[in-house]
């Protein structure tokens, strides 16, 4: 741009854009960074670090704190967590052992105690039966005492007959252990009831004396389910069970095939794949049961005189004297 010439006024709209180009930086800009530049810099500042980048480095300070926090917040709180979980698996192991050892101990008391009864009922078995054999009146009753002890299974026997073999499902091949289906599983489980028809099918075909699994079954015997066991008299049984029946071994077997309890059980067999076999057997020994409870009793009527003895014997009269 020429300068104007001398003694000539410049005109104002040249000199407002003569100032635009010689001052390309606003006034009030650079006061500013004067002022910046004159102020001394603060420990962890940088130079010419502005207040609103102080403040946006100090948020973003801050909120790396506060996930650093919430990181070992959370941690602390999985250390407990696992801490407290292994404490309990623990404490729940310990449990299960202790329970384990009581079943042990009072199983063993339980048995000791059956093999003291059994003892005490031999002992009153062998006195009554000496007791009773001194008279004719007691060999009578010890006659019908065997019957009664025969038919309520309080004694041990032996002979040929059938045993039916029923017992849970196999696991398939290709069956998921963790995720399978629970309604198959329990369907192949066998039942107390499954239990209970073979057994009143085999009365029915003429057993003789049952038992299962060594558990003699009487008049009285019960077979319930509790849980996942079976019990038997009060008494677990396990899979297989096998059900013992003494009788005529072709007759028994044929008998009990031709029953409705018997197709059901097979029937079963074939749906679900719970197992079901038979075999006749030559030689069964079923153990007794348990010893009915004795409610009432009457004693024995004395023993009736003997033919010929002098309570019988008539005396003739004889003549007086003076005849």
């Amino acid at each position: 741009m020429t300068a104007p010439a001398p003694g000539r006024q410049r005109s104002l709209g040249a000199s407002l854009l003569d100032q635009v180009l010689a001052e390309t930086l606003d006034p009030a800009y650079a006061q500013a960074a004067a002022a910046r530049a004159a102020r001394p810099a603060q420990p962890g500042q940088g130079p010419g670090e502005g207040p609103g980048q102080r403040r946006g480095r100090l948020r973003r300070s801050r909120g790396r704190l506060l996930v650093a926090l919430t990181l070992l917040i959370a941690g602390l709180l999985a250390a407990v967590t696992y801490r407290e979980a292994a404490a309990g698996a623990q404490g729940r192991e310990q449990t299960r052992q202790a329970l384990r050892a009581d079943i042990a101990a009072e199983s063993g008391a339980t048995d000791d105690l059956v093999t003291q009864l059994d003892q005490l009922t031999g002992e009153v078995t062998r006195t009554r039966q000496e007791a009773l054999a001194a008279s004719a009146v007691g060999q009578r009753a010890l006659e019908q005492l065997r019957a009664a002890e025969q038919a309520a299974a309080v004694v041990a026997v032996s002979g040929p007959g059938l045993r039916v073999t029923l017992g849970n499902a196999p696991p398939s091949a290709d069956s998921d252990p963790v995720g399978g289906s629970d309604q198959v599983a329990l369907a192949g489980i066998v039942q107390d009831g499954d239990l209970q028809l073979v057994v009143n099918a085999l009365w029915a075909s003429g057993a003789e004396a049952v038992s299962i699994n060594g558990q003699r079954l009487g008049a009285t015997s019960a077979i319930r389910q509790a849980g996942d066991a079976i019990l038997v008299d009060l008494r677990p049984v396990t899979s297989p069970y096998e059900v013992s029946a003494i009788g005529e071994p072709d007759d028994l077997t044929n008998a009990f095939l031709s029953t409705p309890e018997a197709t059901t059980v097979a029937g079963l067999s074939r749906d679900y794949g719970v197992v079901f076999e038979y075999a006749r057997v030559d030689d069964l020994d079923l153990p007794a049961g348990t010893a009915a409870e004795l409610r009432s009793a009457e004693p024995l009527a004395p023993d009736e005189p003997p033919t010929g003895s002098s309570d019988d014997v008539t005396t003739p009269d004889l003549p007086t004297d003076g005849g």
